[in-house]
């Protein structure tokens, strides 16, 4: 990889202005291991290091990512989703031979000094975060629910229960009292689905894995048949990694007929567990 000189400027007199676009920091080690290369943008991929840390970062145009007509493109899927990639290939790339510390999409800043002022002031938190997250990755759990499914086994299930009581009524009070655990179905679900979910990420929690909630999101049209019901991460050691795996079969197995399913995916780079560094761009 190729290293940034301290001489370097951002622009020359005829360059347009450029800026910094940082893809992630991580431990001095990855720069023996990352190699060169130029990315499809041709900018080439480079490193910076400060003290015990690196930088992987490429140089951009300023206007590529700011002002009026950068937010319009920003909201464009077929401009951000090849960046986006490209982005993320870059991060887990480097994950493979050192901690990393991922930052956002279009993380910029204006000059070498505004980005080694950013890692004087965070030094500690940064190194803490890569401390942290050494020999780990993140994966994701999703919770996913066929809710007619889970209605159908609850209703079974509650009729099952009642089924002594229900041979002993006349045939106009057997449908009454069907009629009021239908109409109990929806919070009886609910209640069910609050607490397994929490059974579920207290077990995994077991296996030495790190939690963090993420929101719930709206699913794609083709699976309109499922809803997703809970969306977390766990980082999770790599040698506990199968653990993990067996836990999230073993609950599959647990409640599958009862419409609830949990989709692992991973591993990932830890963005849900970075800090708030980069609720703030850094110069």
């Amino acid at each position: 990889m190729e290293k940034w000189q301290p001489a370097e400027h951002l622009n020359s007199v005829a360059d347009p202005p450029s800026a910094i676009y940082l893809f992630c920091l991580a431990r001095p080690q990855v720069e023996l291991e990352l190699g060169g290369g130029v990315l499809d943008d041709g900018n080439p991929l480079l490193s910076w290091q400060f003290r015990d840390l690196v930088a992987i970062v490429s140089k951009v145009g300023r206007e590529e990512f700011c002002g009026p007509e950068a937010e319009a493109r920003m909201q464009d899927l077929a401009w951000v989703g090849p960046r986006a990639c490209r982005h993320e290939a870059v991060v887990e790339t480097t994950m493979r031979f050192s901690p990393v510390l991922p930052a956002r999409f279009a993380t910029l800043f204006s000059s070498l000094e505004s980005m080694e002022e950013f890692l004087q002031k965070h030094h500690a938190s940064i190194c803490r975060f890569l401390d942290r997250v050494a020999g780990k990755d993140e994966w994701a759990v999703k919770g996913m629910l066929d809710r007619k499914k889970a209605k159908e086994a609850i209703f079974s299930a509650s009729l099952a229960r009642q089924k002594q009581d229900l041979s002993c009524v006349s045939p106009g009070m057997r449908y009454l009292r069907e009629q009021r655990v239908l109409a109990g179905l929806e919070e009886e679900l609910n209640c069910w689905l609050e607490e397994t979910c929490q059974e579920v990420i207290e077990d995994l929690r077991r296996a030495e894995a790190t939690f963090q909630r993420r929101p719930v999101l709206p699913l794609r049209a083709e699976k309109e048949d499922k809803e997703m019901v809970l969306n977390c991460a766990f980082l999770v050691p790599r040698n506990g990694v199968e653990n993990f795996r067996r836990r999230i079969q073993k609950v599959n197995g647990s409640y599958a007929e009862r419409g609830l399913l949990f989709e692992l995916s991973g591993p990932w780079p830890p963005y849900s567990f970075s800090s708030s560094l980069w609720r703030k761009p850094g110069g």
